[in-house]
């Protein structure tokens, strides 16, 4: 079977260009074609099944591309979602009208603001712009910005907290949206709390919350200063929790543990206070136990086996309660939650009360840092 003679030629004619991305409307049996001359279509005239048809139309596109004319699953199998496709061949991947291949291409880890526009040509998808947008190249770029606009828009229709709170965290980076766009997004985060997730991973210390200095910071601050002159992090991390932004923070993850929707909020939001603590590694190992986690804390302070920990205490001694609960806030992350979600598929109501002994002592330990909680 071949091509009717009018598409074999519009074809060739076609794939003898430059041309940057290719498209194929299966449903409607349409070629798109996307040069630096702008867009051009082919709509096939098929003599068989359409099926059929595509199968050879692929064909003959993957061997003016690859110079292969069955070449294409097979080289396409080297190409996976985990960054590993070639740099030098990303633009011929764009040109052979495959889904799976721009999916290679978005995932790429040599992605460059012209190959994402192209490739955001060929196929606009939420989860191909939130790829995108893990690459700084992308970020930094107008096409960036369109990336986050069509985010922006999509999302009133995400189904998932977890697509919601990588959206977020995604288009808050550097200059993608105004300051307008980004308090509206805080204020649907009053009703849907993985928006506030999403902050807290890219804005943790710029959340648009005002909150007032913790009332020790006052009586700290000036030691604490001339320990962080000497690079000590459990001082550094400790103005930053007390100063106003760490107060926003711990209020925002405060109003999360409240109330959060399913197993994604929970896990994100976990991971987002692991995020934040991630400059202290007194507590390295992950434990799933909270308990646990309290008790080796309390151990690291009565042994004072942290040079920079002893720092701390020697200069502010009043402060081991606060220090202790910043100890326990640096050792959380989704393993605590791991006992009970592996159990357990709950969500809403059902999911928070089986998550109670693990989010009291939590709370507990923010409230040793932050006041008006």
């Amino acid at each position: 079977m071949e091509l009717s003679s009018e598409d074999s030629l519009r074809i060739h004619v076609l794939l003898n260009q430059d041309l940057q991305a290719i498209r194929i409307d299966e449903s409607r049996m349409i070629i798109y074609a996307l040069s630096e001359k702008g867009e051009a279509k082919i709509v096939l005239n098929p003599n068989c099944r359409d099926d059929r048809y595509l199968k050879i139309v692929k064909e003959l596109i993957s061997s003016k591309v690859l110079g292969s004319p069955g070449g294409y699953p097979v080289f396409l199998r080297r190409w996976t979602r985990m960054g590993q496709a070639r740099d030098e061949s990303l633009g011929r991947l764009l040109q052979l009208g495959e889904p799976e291949a721009i999916i290679a291409v978005v995932h790429a880890s040599g992605l460059t603001d012209e190959l994402a526009r192209r490739a955001w040509w060929a196929m606009p998808t939420a989860e191909n712009a939130r790829c995108m947008l893990q690459k700084e190249a992308v970020v930094q770029s107008t096409i960036g910005i369109e990336l986050a606009e069509f985010l922006i828009e999509f999302l009133p229709f995400e189904d998932e907290a977890k697509d919601i709170i990588d959206s977020v965290r995604l288009i808050l980076q550097g200059q993608l949206i105004s300051d307008d766009l980004r308090q509206n997004l805080w204020q649907r985060g009053q009703r849907k709390n993985a928006f506030l997730v999403g902050f807290l991973f890219t804005e943790a210390d710029t959340l648009p919350l005002e909150k007032d200095p913790h009332p020790a910071l006052a009586d700290y601050q000036s030691k604490l200063v001339t320990l962080i002159g000497k690079g000590n992090p459990v001082a550094y991390q400790l103005q930053r929790l007390l100063d106003a932004p760490g107060q926003a923070f711990l209020s925002t993850v405060n109003t999360v543990l409240k109330k959060p929707a399913n197993q994604d909020v929970v896990i994100a939001l976990l991971n987002a206070i692991h995020d934040y603590f991630s400059l202290l590694k007194l507590l390295s190992k992950k434990e799933d136990d909270i308990l646990l986690i309290m008790k080796t804390a309390s151990a690291l302070i009565e042994k004072k086996s942290s040079a920079s920990l002893v720092e701390v205490l020697d200069a502010l001694p009043e402060s081991s309660n606060m220090l202790h609960a910043l100890l326990v806030l640096s050792g959380i992350s989704e393993q605590i939650v791991n006992p009970v979600f592996s159990r357990s598929d709950a969500i809403g109501t059902l999911m928070r009360r089986k998550l109670e002994p693990v989010f009291e002592p939590l709370r507990q330990q923010i409230k040793l840092l932050a006041t008006n909680i």
